[in-house]
């Protein structure tokens, strides 16, 4: 199997009564190893979802039905290693993001070793979601797949529709574990094993179905009471302490500040209920985050040892940050909403695209590995780098920059659901999609553009007779 050096995200998760407008969202910065790996946002229509699929990675071949749905998606530009598709939306507004990066041990892999040629991250979304009506059924789909082909590494996949979300973790090579999110809770799930406490006979959980049994066969439940998933299944290792608990940490600081945690602990919550209603805006901040306000900062005043001691939200190797809202309370057309932004999440903006079209903007679309500023990927990546040289004087250009281009992309949403409201065709979409994507390379590149011109007052090279 080609090998291919994995990379670490961050999932949010918040559920209907959890959220500011009843929408269930789930979120998730793709990153990557290495720093730089253009991605498109693309529509994946019937006629092009394969029928005879087999993966680069692994080798495996899947026959797949003949009846996909219409979806969105987020595949590389450069396809060496697959498609890579990220996340999506589908025709019938069900959404998945897939994978997040997560944890296993040793006692795991002996019982259900990792089989080479089995499924992996590069697989899922395109075996999955043009074939799924609800989130629950996402996950019997997926937890089909695993126990027929096996996968080769562990992850977290999220699956939403209007109503509900559920979160899925594989478990060695075959085998799963699935808990619903409740309405009113949000998850923060970095690359570790989250599910923690497990009922199996609740009606809000599925597993694969030998996974009880595997544990008492096994003797694998460390606890004197209960069932915690991650406690058996998952990982309390050093590098946990540093590199997942901290990003979970921050994530609940921020959402429920009353609640006091150590940033190292290996039990951190996995369901968790805020003190106010969830706004996009919010997801946005924390998957962006690099531990502002704490002497973690990687651009604050702490020591050089805090300030490089955890692994930030946001990080150089953030590929893309998608937010997927399934909406209540308005026509199903429109339900579906995309939020989408490339690069580094320091300096970009989150775009409410429609997700109900066929086709994309082509400076979302069209990015590949050649550098092109006319590309967002490129242009947000390119913004990202010069704010990372001076972080402390260009934020103040990046706060008004988000303020005032979220405020544009909702005005042109507001505009567009009223139309739909009011029975305009579906068909208006395409062209909301298109003032959105205009919308925002055109404030990006304002954005890059007035930091070059303060920051080239200020450059080290440079000198004045008078000074």
């Amino acid at each position: 199997m080609e090998k291919r050096i994995k990379g670490s995200c961050t999932t949010i998760l918040v559920g209907k009564k959890a959220s500011i407008d009843g929408s269930t969202i789930i979120s998730r910065n793709d990153d990557g190893h290495e720093a730089l790996d253009p991605e498109k946002f693309v529509v994946i229509n019937p006629a092009d979802q394969p029928r005879h699929y087999q993966s680069v990675i692994s080798g495996v071949k899947v026959e797949l039905p003949d009846n996909p749905l219409r979806y969105t998606s987020i595949p590389n530009s450069i396809l060496t290693n697959g498609i890579w598709p990220a996340a999506g939306i589908n025709s019938d507004n069900v959404a998945m993001s897939a994978t997040e990066t997560i944890t296993t041990n040793s006692r795991v892999m002996g019982i259900d070793p990792y089989v080479a040629g089995g499924l992996g991250e590069e697989d899922l979304v395109t075996l999955v979601l043009p074939y799924i009506h609800s989130a629950k059924e996402g996950v019997q789909r997926l937890g089909s797949l695993l126990a027929q082909y096996g996968t080769y590494e562990p992850n977290g996949i999220a699956f939403s529709d209007n109503n509900e979300i559920w979160w899925l973790e594989t478990i060695g090579g075959h085998h799963w574990a699935a808990k619903r999110i409740p309405d009113d809770a949000y998850v923060v799930a970095p690359n570790r094993m989250n599910i923690d406490d497990f009922d199996f006979n609740a009606d809000d959980t599925l597993a694969s179905d030998d996974l009880e049994d595997l544990i008492a066969k096994y003797n694998l439940n460390p606890d004197f009471e209960g069932v915690n998933l991650r406690h058996i299944f998952g990982s309390a290792t050093d590098k946990d302490t540093v590199y997942n608990n901290p990003r979970a940490w921050f994530g609940q600081k921020y959402f429920t500040p009353d609640v006091e945690h150590d940033p190292q602990d290996q039990d951190l919550p996995f369901i968790c209920h805020a003190n106010r209603k969830i706004t996009i805006e919010d997801v946005k901040y924390v998957l962006s985050s690099h531990f502002e306000n704490t002497k973690y900062d990687v651009y604050g005043d702490g020591s050089e040892a805090d300030k490089t001691k955890f692994r930030p939200i946001g990080i150089n190797r953030n590929h893309d940050v998608h937010i997927l809202q399934i909406r209540n309370n308005v026509p199903d057309s429109i339900a579906g909403i995309h939020w989408l932004a490339f690069g580094a999440n320091t300096f970009n903006t989150v775009v409410p695209f429609y997700a109900n079209v066929d086709d994309t903007p082509a400076a979302y679309k069209d990015a590949d590995g050649t550098f092109n500023l006319n590309h967002m990927y490129w242009l947000s990546c390119t913004t990202a780098l010069l704010g990372d040289t001076d972080y402390d004087l260009y934020v103040d250009f990046r706060n008004t920059f988000a303020l005032e281009a979220m405020g544009a992309y909702r005005k042109i949403q507001n505009d567009t659901d009223a139309a739909i409201e009011n029975g305009a065709d579906v068909k208006i979409l395409k062209d909301a999609n298109e003032k959105l994507s205009n919308e925002s390379f055109t404030r990006q590149t304002k954005l890059l553009g007035d930091m070059v011109t303060f920051g080239s007052e200020h450059m080290k090279l440079r000198y004045n007779l008078n000074d």
